[in-house]
C-alpha cells in the first residue's frame, strides 16, 4: 500500500499502527475525519478493539478456569501462556500495520473487516 498522508500530517501507516497501541486512539480514529474515512485505517481500528475484547474474554475465561478446584493448577501454566500468545500476536499486528500490511486474524480480521466496510 502506498503510504498517504493525510492534512494532519499523519500517515494512513502511522494511523493504523497507532490504533493497536489502546483502544482509545482506534475509537478516536473511527470517529475523527479524515481517519474514519480511510478503508485502511478502519479496519486496524476495529481490529484493535475486537483484538482487545477477545483478549479480555479469554483472560476472563482463565480466570474462571483459575477457580475451578482440580482445574487450578492449569491456571498456573495456563495464563502465563495465553497472555504471552496475544501479547506476540499484538506485537504482529503493530509491526504489519506501521509497514502498511493488513493482516487478518482469523475471525477477528474477518468481523473487522465487515465493520470497516459497512
Amino acid at each position: 500500500m502506498a503510504e498517504e498522508t493525510t492534512q494532519s500530517g499523519l500517515s494512513d501507516n502511522a494511523a493504523g499502527g497507532l490504533a493497536y497501541i489502546t483502544i482509545i486512539p482506534a475509537i478516536v480514529f473511527l470517529i475523527v475525519a479524515p481517519y474514519n474515512r480511510i478503508p485502511f485505517v478502519r479496519f486496524h481500528s476495529w481490529q484493535s478493539i475486537f483484538l482487545a475484547i477477545a483478549w479480555i474474554a479469554a483472560d476472563v475465561l482463565v480466570m474462571i478456569i483459575g477457580h475451578l478446584p482440580v482445574i487450578a493448577l492449569i491456571d498456573v501454566v495456563l495464563w502465563p501462556l495465553v497472555a504471552l500468545g496475544f501479547f506476540i500476536l499484538w506485537i504482529i499486528v503493530l509491526i504489519k500495520a506501521f509497514n502498511g500490511e493488513k493482516f487478518k486474524i482469523p475471525f477477528i480480521g474477518d468481523l473487522a473487516e465487515k465493520q470497516a466496510n459497512s
